[in-house]
């Protein structure tokens, strides 16, 4: 048997708590999986995992190699992808998350620019507005608006998401064009709930943000939503006032569907970054990645 797929199997085990779980991040059988640790245990003369009906935890022994074979294991992963790459180029899989919108109007696009330069890799896109789990989850690369202080997590920063107001046209004719931020309390305004803090809404009047200099309104609205696309399409329908991410309405920005509103004022920005898991040796592949999308993402006009 070879090790390197029986320390794989481990790993994913240990580090996603389930040997269905890792048989369903690395591709094979539950049965195979649990087989790889059993017998890198016996290669090792020691029991790695303690294995209960609903998870599985480590050992002792178990905890001291999950500290350092998934070092070893993109050690060797790039060792060999480096020999084999400098031929063939790039080959494999790359498992990514993003935030729904984002990755529907952006990230979809920038891993069709990339992959068409490297058609030896396959990717495996998984969109949710949630911080998702690397480890468990097997997420290679996961782009994220926010700040993120887990310590395990590298970030690499790829830009800044401001959010603007936007209304329609029609909606402004209708009902009037708020001149300040305490205006908004008198009009319909579309809740976007995955917002820290979903009818807070925070201004500060242009130069750079000071303490004590935040404006916030509390907003009102008919429609609550957890989508910043479906917000904008609201906002579209003349339906209320958006408070959105600029990459979710640059478009009906550009077309006239929507149009700006309180353009004197600025809200704090959010970091857009490029997170992986600390410890490891990033591939080759990821590293290309990454630094393709934080040149493209410029070039995107989108933040």
């Amino acid at each position: 048997m070879d090790i390197t797929e029986e320390l794989r199997a481990f790993v994913a085990t240990a580090q996603t708590g389930s040997f269905t779980a890792a048989a369903d991040q690395l591709g094979v059988s539950n049965r195979l999986t649990s087989k790889y640790v059993a017998e890198l245990e016996a290669r090792l003369g020691v029991r790695l995992l303690q294995r209960t009906t609903r998870r599985v935890g480590l050992t002792p022994a178990g905890a001291d190699l999950l500290a350092r074979a998934p070092a070893l294991l993109d050690d060797l992963d790039d060792l060999l992808a480096g020999v084999s790459e400098g031929s063939r180029g790039f080959s494999g899989g790359i498992r990514l998350s993003a935030p729904v919108t984002l990755g529907e109007i952006y990230v979809g696009g920038m891993l069709a620019r990339f992959a068409a330069a490297h058609p030896g890799l396959h990717f495996d896109l998984r969109l949710s507005d949630r911080f998702v789990d690397l480890a468990r989850d097997g997420i290679d690369v996961a782009f994220r608006i926010g700040r993120s202080d887990m310590l395990s997590l590298k970030a690499r920063r790829l830009g800044e998401s401001r959010t603007v107001v936007v209304a329609s046209p029609a909606y402004l004719a209708a009902h009037g064009t708020p001149a300040q931020p305490e205006d908004l309390v008198r009009h319909d305004c579309i809740v976007d709930t995955n917002r820290q803090l979903p009818r807070r809404w925070q201004f500060h009047a242009g130069g750079a943000l000071r303490e004590g200099a935040v404006r916030e309104v509390t907003v009102q609205g008919r429609f609550h939503v957890n989508s910043a696309r479906a917000a904008a399409e609201l906002a579209i329908a003349g339906l209320g006032i958006a408070h959105a991410p600029r990459f979710a309405v640059c478009g009906a920005l550009e077309t006239g569907a929507l149009v700006p509103v309180l353009t004197g004022f600025d809200s704090p920005p959010s970091p857009v970054s490029a997170v992986y898991l600390e410890g490891r040796v990033l591939p080759r592949k990821l590293r290309a990645l990454i630094d393709f999308a934080a040149e493209d993402i410029r070039h995107a006009g989108i933040l």
